[in-house]
């Protein structure tokens, strides 16, 4: 039997226990505004299918996190009728520019999201960091998706390095580094750098041999506050140690300060580079699960960061300072 469009909302909207929306003009609960304030930028999240004819034929379903023209181009030239990013899909900003409908129309291709609507359903996140949470908050502080967690250890996870191997593990680390090594030697650009190595997980304050004893996880770019950090471990006093995911802090910033006053130790563990693991991964095989008939592929990125005089081929780089020097002067 043939799988439709109308046949991957439904898959979606069994394995979220009814969280998306019938129709494409719908909203609900887990239609989520996304506003910083800045002109023209605001979208709503809207999970569920956002562009796409309910009868298409889908053979091929692809789940990623963000999607861009790249994807688009990707699907298209290996077959996929159905996208499901996570991430939240805007008019141009996910489609290089141009508009979604004519772009996905020319392809041929639905494309659904689920960001807020998929969040919570699951605890990937703490089990792959090694602790499950005794205490959950999704919008501390009434801040909402200001997610933290009181975790408890998993079995073997006694210090902040067994956490970190158990990520070097799940995350093959070591497979990314030889590729990101390989490519280096291949584009001659020692200076290359890749986001899941150079974002990976580190220790701000503390040992790898230190003994966690009480463990808050927090995502600091959700809104989380060195205020909040002291209402927790007031709250919490078994807290030793603060583990961030997805997002990190830098040199600098106020949670640093605020843990070495609390004496607790920092940890960055996985960023959002990696959350196609710790999301995608359970997603496309949920989807899987309920579509057995159709073939679910994983859209992975790396993002690279090259020096200007190394990258692509030497004729690009000519190409590049001719049109710099003769017309955008």
């Amino acid at each position: 039997m043939d799988t439709r469009v109308k046949d991957v909302l439904q898959a979606l909207d069994d394995l979220t226990s009814g969280r998306c929306l019938a129709q494409v003009k719908d909203y609900n609960l887990f239609s989520v505004n996304k506003d910083s304030g800045i002109l023209g930028k605001q979208i709503t999240e809207r999970p569920g299918l956002i562009w796409g004819d309910l009868e298409m034929k889908v053979d091929k379903v692809a789940v990623m996190m963000t999607l861009t023209e790249a994807a688009i181009e990707l699907a298209a030239a290996t077959g996929v009728n159905a996208i499901v990013a996570h991430h939240p899909i805007a008019d141009g900003a996910s489609s290089g520019g141009v508009l979604l409908k004519t772009y996905l129309d020319t392809y041929n291709i639905a494309v659904f999201e689920l960001h807020e609507a998929f969040h919570g359903l699951h605890p990937g996140i703490p089990w792959l960091h090694g602790h499950m949470p005794t205490f959950v908050d999704t919008s501390y502080g009434g801040i909402d998706g200001n997610i933290v967690y009181i975790g408890e250890l998993l079995d073997g996870v006694e210090t902040i390095g067994d956490i970190f191997d158990r990520l070097d593990l799940y995350m093959n680390y070591d497979v990314d580094k030889e590729v990101l090594e390989v490519e280096r030697k291949l584009r001659k650009s020692e200076s290359m750098q890749e986001t899941s190595i150079v974002a990976r997980r580190k220790i701000i304050l503390g040992e790898l041999d230190t003994k966690i004893n009480g463990l808050l996880h927090i995502f600091p770019h959700t809104g989380f506050t060195s205020k909040h950090l002291e209402e927790m471990v007031e709250k919490h006093p078994e807290v030793d140690t603060v583990l961030m995911t997805i997002s990190r802090v830098y040199e600098g910033h106020e949670l640093i300060d605020k843990c070495k006053e609390l004496g607790l130790n920092l940890v960055c563990g996985n960023s959002h580079a990696l959350e196609i693991y710790e999301n995608g991964i359970p997603m496309a095989y949920a989807i899987r699960n309920h579509l057995p008939n159709t073939e679910v592929v994983i859209f992975q990125d790396r993002l690279l960061s090259v020096p200007l005089d190394e990258v692509g081929s030497k004729e690009i780089r000519e190409y590049g300072k001719e049109i710099s020097d003769k017309y955008l002067c």
